[in-house]
């Protein structure tokens, strides 16, 4: 029915890029195998994706979290919560899960590294590198701020946006 367009090169929007870089199903492949190199929590995989793909692909909670506990529920995975956090190890069953699936999760891993190598993604991943890294920065500092530097940051993204603005409508 949903046909891959992030690998085929259509434009989306904003929001279906980064939820869509991976035909339906998919993604077990790849949290699967970030599981198999390190036991890991859901934040910690969607920082990897995030990551590898140089800043243009970040999955939702709500497409990690689900997967993680229904690899659970499987078998594939086992956790432990420490410190508030469930972090999920990938079980024999999974691995096993994964080896006979060997050919649907190599041609996931391809698909990954054509789509995400800086050839294909350029210029612009340097842009989503520094766009997350601020992003990360107000989100982990926000709740920290007062007022009066609550208004000073937005000033600050305003002149950088009215800057890019004038900067993108150059001839």
């Amino acid at each position: 029915m949903f046909k891959d367009r992030f690998i085929r090169g259509e434009r989306r929007s904003h929001r279906q890029s980064r939820e869509g870089s991976f035909q339906k199903g998919d993604l077990k492949y790849v949290i699967l195998d970030l599981l198999k190199d390190k036991p890991r929590h859901g934040y910690d995989i969607i920082r990897e994706l995030e990551e590898q793909s140089l800043g243009t692909y970040k999955p939702s909670p709500g497409a990690v979290y689900p997967t993680l506990q229904m690899f659970e529920d499987m078998g594939y995975t086992s956790s432990t919560e420490r410190d508030g956090k469930k972090t999920y190890t990938i079980t024999e069953e999974g691995l096993r899960f994964l080896a006979e699936r060997k050919d649907s999760a190599d041609e996931v891993r391809s698909h990954m590294k054509r789509r995400w190598s800086f050839k294909n993604i350029g210029r612009m991943a340097m842009v989503m590198k520094e766009y997350h890294a601020l992003e990360h920065i107000l989100s982990d500092g926000f709740r920290h701020l007062d007022a009066d530097r609550t208004q000073r940051i937005r000033e600050i993204l305003i002149n950088a946006r009215n800057e890019i603005e004038n900067i993108i409508s150059e001839e």
